[in-house]
């Protein structure tokens, strides 16, 4: 939901709740958040400062006008406190996910360099995303592999 929006994904969970009830899942599923509603800012900072870095985390904070900085608390918060904070992946394992759903969404080519520098940061290496978009391309097609792909040269040049 924080890649495309609650409006496409609305569909998709009630088609996935549909086949989790035939298959005899009981729902809802346990929650996985971790954070409070009171924490999820805090712990959601420290998680994007860990996968972003602290600098340029600080950097988008500082430079957000004062009318823009709900943005940043609602990135925050919202992305990394509720969704990124939670069981069940590794960080490694959720920031290839992201990078993989960015790159596949197309029209997000800032977010897919953040996401390859968080990549970066968290242990996998170019190689690894290379692979990733080896096996997106016969799926997304050719443009937004490129586009990935241009994304992935840009970060690691000299790397």
């Amino acid at each position: 939901m924080p890649y495309v929006g609650l409006a496409k994904v609305f569909d998709f969970l009630h088609a996935t709740n549909d086949v989790l009830t035939e298959r005899g899942v009981e729902l809802p599923l346990p929650g996985q958040s971790t954070p409070t509603p009171e924490t999820r800012r805090d712990e959601g900072m420290a998680v994007q400062k860990h996968i972003v870095g602290a600098e340029r985390v600080d950097a988008m904070y500082g430079a957000a006008s004062d009318d823009e900085k709900h943005f940043q608390r609602y990135l925050s918060a919202n992305c990394f406190g509720d969704y990124l904070t939670r069981n069940g992946l590794d960080v490694r394992t959720r920031e290839l996910l992201t990078f993989s759903m960015l790159v596949a969404l197309g029209g997000a080519d800032p977010q897919v360099k953040g996401h390859v520098a968080a990549n970066l940061n968290v242990g996998n290496d170019r190689g690894i995303l290379l692979g990733v978009l080896t096996v997106l391309l016969p799926f997304i097609g050719y443009p937004r592999t490129l586009n990935g792909l241009s994304a992935v040269n840009d970060i690691t040049a000299g790397k």
